[in-house]
């Protein structure tokens, strides 16, 4: 199985066992706040399903109707699963408010304290090992699942503070940690929304990876001057193109060559997936 793959399957197997656990606790304790944790962690089953075909798909090479690649399918997935994010976090919401205006009160057991533990350990495990994997990957379906996974730790954090007020004798206890789960979820989807809007459409990347290009370019020696950088995201990597200036006199060859070198030196930078280098000859060309 490829890097990519194993956190997603991580995710798909922890995130079926706990949303099962969650909700059956859930059912049996009439608990709005485990009830919700468990679909949020049912949403994340389904976002890692999505992401996981998200995956598959951006990995497919270039062809006749894809010339440049499958990658913004990648932003793409990602974007949708913030989405379906963004509606639970209304779901869950909608149902805990109801809950905090009948005022309806239930009995906690050390069974749901459990539950909302276990899942917080589990939850955090899967949030690092994914980001981990994510990041040295670059891969952005990896990152939104990773923090699919952080939304859920901090939401369960907030559903057990919401069963220990209950258990205190705050009857509104559970319906505030729905909420407050809600909030968590809407925060997070709208994160992954707009990060990945940016990438579908096209976004320049920061002045400083820029600079570290332009750099890179002119470490190849002969390289006198480069101008015209433009650089956009495809995906979650970066297409560039440039134009670098020679010195007179240089044969055809030679000015290819180094074309090519600097092709490759800014290919190796870890946010360009490919570059095009455009030659000028110093003081005749611009």
């Amino acid at each position: 199985m490829e890097e990519a793959y194993k956190p997603i399957a991580v995710s798909i197997v922890g995130n079926l066992l706990l949303a099962a656990l969650k909700i059956a606790v859930g059912i049996i304790s009439s608990s709005i706040a485990l009830i919700s944790d468990g679909i949020h962690s049912l949403s994340d089953l389904v976002t890692s399903v999505i992401g996981f075909v998200g995956i598959r798909i951006s990995k497919k090479p270039p062809d006749s109707t894809h010339p440049f690649g499958h990658s913004r399918f990648e932003p793409l997935f990602a974007f949708f699963m913030g989405e379906l994010l963004l509606l639970a976090a209304y779901e869950i919401g909608r149902d805990s408010l109801e809950r905090i205006i009948r005022g309806v009160p239930i009995e906690v057991t050390p069974v749901m304290i459990g539950v909302a533990l276990i899942s917080i350990l589990l939850k955090e495990a899967m949030t690092q090992y994914t980001l981990a994997v994510g990041k040295r990957l670059n891969n952005s379906i990896l990152i939104a699942d990773a923090y699919h996974h952080r939304s859920d730790v901090l939401s369960t954090v907030a559903v057990l503070i919401g069963l220990i007020l209950e258990k205190g004798g705050m009857a509104w206890g559970d319906g505030v940690a729905g909420v407050i789960v809600s909030l968590f979820i809407a925060k997070v989807a709208i994160e992954i929304i707009l990060e990945n809007v940016h990438y579908l459409t096209g976004k320049a990347p920061p002045l400083e990876v820029c600079k570290k290009i332009e750099e890179a370019a002119l470490s190849v020696p002969n390289v006198l001057g480069v101008h015209d950088l433009r650089a956009h995201y495809v995906g979650s990597r970066l297409h560039v193109e440039l134009h670098i200036e020679v010195p007179p006199m240089m044969t055809l060859k030679e000015a290819h060559d180094i074309s090519e070198e600097v092709k490759k030196k800014i290919e190796r930078l870890p946010e360009v997936e490919v570059a095009f280098v455009h030659v000028d000859i110093k003081g005749v060309t611009t």
